[in-house]
């Protein structure tokens, strides 16, 4: 008597080829994307250590120190002016990565991906590391500290673009909402790994911090060079779709999971897709980016929203241990509740957008709701340690869920727009385009944060605010005319 098949074999063979490499792009492409950014955490885990309360740590009694207040911190961050100084630090990162990012969509297009992201892993793995190799080689400058930023920004421009661009290659429309959202975890999930580790060396050797996830990251970079798979026609597979037609009725899945004979039996419409996308791979210019429709408005709204995501990456730890009174440790653990609530708020706005087919209305309602969350976390999440869990968990997914939803699903909708004709090239320019602009808020906002926060907490939250409802108002045509949409198939 022949035995079954065993059910873990069954469920392997059940899936195409397609499907695995499929599976297999976004594995890879979301550990690479979790690399960089557990490489970007760090510094704002370390802040609270640069600058420390001197008075309430242990000073060793063979130390001979004549300045009491400071004898802690590390120079040159051992000043009044701390705050600017960290400020000076994020802006040297976030302003390179804001002007980089719009160049690195012209080359991702043009460089074969699996060579540009493997180079940009394992340079921002050096720069990474060589900003930790300050403890060691004991440097106080801070023209260091500010150059290794500028270029870790630069490098770090690599990754976005092509990643997106990666998995746009292979999925088609399908319920890209859902999917995009879970594999955009990979940015809370790389948020939260790297405040873990740098938490972990922050109270005894801080260079450490930086120099395991820079190793972290450049480890990924050799892995994406031996097995990364750019395009599905490399392997063999058949390209998505990425458009609806009607004269070719575009139904495919995002993950397809048909048999290899029924890609047989349809070979001449496949063929024609692949014609179709042969004839239109020139990459787009600049310019012709921006005119695809909603490009303008979404990149905007991703200004204002990744400002208020920033400040939250690069100042929540200091804000906690200033206002809590917890050490850099503490700090850092408890900021990773806002990542985590991060992940759930970018996978439901996916879920609902695909629902309802309204990208700008699920973010449009996501960032109203987030205003008066922050005013009301500033207000009282402090009280009690369940009151700061609830608040940062619910601030975090409403915070990084419109900004999530942007950068993935709508950055992929856009990219592939009909009007493009299935120039799927346009991709990585439109990527850039949307997070460059973003960018350039995620800059504004930690430097703000800089300026404000010696004037109190609460005016910086005020600018987050109001940020929040700049970002609302960008949206407000794109939200009026999916409600039209609505109304017209209602009535008819």
């Amino acid at each position: 008597m022949k035995s079954p098949l065993a059910p873990g074999i069954r469920l392997i063979t059940s899936f195409s080829r397609d499907t695995w490499y499929r599976y297999f792009t976004l594995f890879l492409t979301f550990l690479f994307y979790t690399a960089y950014h557990l490489s970007r955490k760090p510094i704002s885990i370390v802040k609270s250590q640069l600058h420390r309360n001197c008075s309430t740590v242990i000073r060793p009694a063979d130390l001979n120190i004549t300045n009491n207040d400071t004898w802690c911190d590390w120079k040159p961050f051992d000043q009044d002016n701390y705050q600017t100084l960290f400020g000076v630090l994020d802006n040297c990162f976030l302003v390179a990565y804001a002007i980089g990012m719009f160049i690195s969509g012209i080359f991702g297009e043009r460089l074969p991906l699996r060579y540009y992201l493997s180079v940009g892993m394992l340079m921002s793995g050096l720069f990474t590391a060589l900003f930790g190799l300050g403890f060691y080689w004991n440097i106080h400058s801070l023209g260091y500290y500010a150059f290794i930023q500028v270029m870790n920004g630069l490098m770090q421009t690599t990754g976005w673009p092509a990643v997106v661009a990666c998995v746009g290659n292979w999925f088609g429309k399908g319920k890209r909402g859902f999917i995009m959202g879970v594999w955009n975890s990979h940015t809370s999930v790389g948020n939260i790994l790297g405040s873990l580790i740098a938490g972990v060396f922050v109270s005894t050797a801080w260079g450490m911090s930086f120099i395991v996830p820079g190793l972290i990251i450049a480890s990924t970079g050799i892995l994406c060079f031996f097995f990364l798979v750019e395009k599905p026609e490399d392997v063999n597979c058949s390209p998505p779709q990425h458009h609806s037609d009607v004269e070719n009725g575009e139904t495919e899945p995002l993950l397809h999971n048909s048999p290899h004979i029924d890609r047989t039996i349809n070979s001449t419409n496949t063929a024609e897709i692949s014609e179709s996308v042969v004839e239109h791979t020139e990459a787009i210019s600049f310019c012709g980016a921006l005119r695809i429709p909603g490009v303008v408005e979404f990149s905007l709204c991703l200004l204002f929203a990744k400002l208020v995501s920033y400040t939250f990456l690069y100042w929540l730890p200091l804000y906690i241990s200033n206002i809590a009174h917890f050490d850099a440790k503490q700090a850092g653990d408890m900021s990773t509740l806002f990542d985590a609530g991060g992940i759930v708020g970018g996978i439901m706005a996916g879920l609902v957008s695909d629902y309802t087919g309204g990208r700008a209305t699920t973010c449009f309602i996501m960032l109203v709701a987030a205003a008066p969350m922050l005013f009301v976390y500033n207000s009282i999440g402090q009280r009690s340690l369940a009151t700061t869990i609830g608040m940062l968990l619910l601030c975090g997914g409403l915070v990084n869920g419109p900004y999530a939803l942007i950068t993935t699903a709508v950055s992929a909708d856009l990219g592939t727009h009909e009007s493009l004709r299935g120039n799927s090239r346009a991709l990585s320019t439109v990527t850039a385009i949307i997070d460059g602009t973003g960018s350039i808020g995620a800059a504004l906002g930690p430097l703000l944060a800089g300026l404000i926060s010696p004037t109190g907490w609460n005016n910086v939250f005020y600018m987050l605010i109001s940020a929040d409802v700049l970002a609302c108002l960008f949206l407000f045509r794109l939200v009026y005319k999916e409600a039209q949409g609505w109304c017209g198939r209602a009535r008819g």
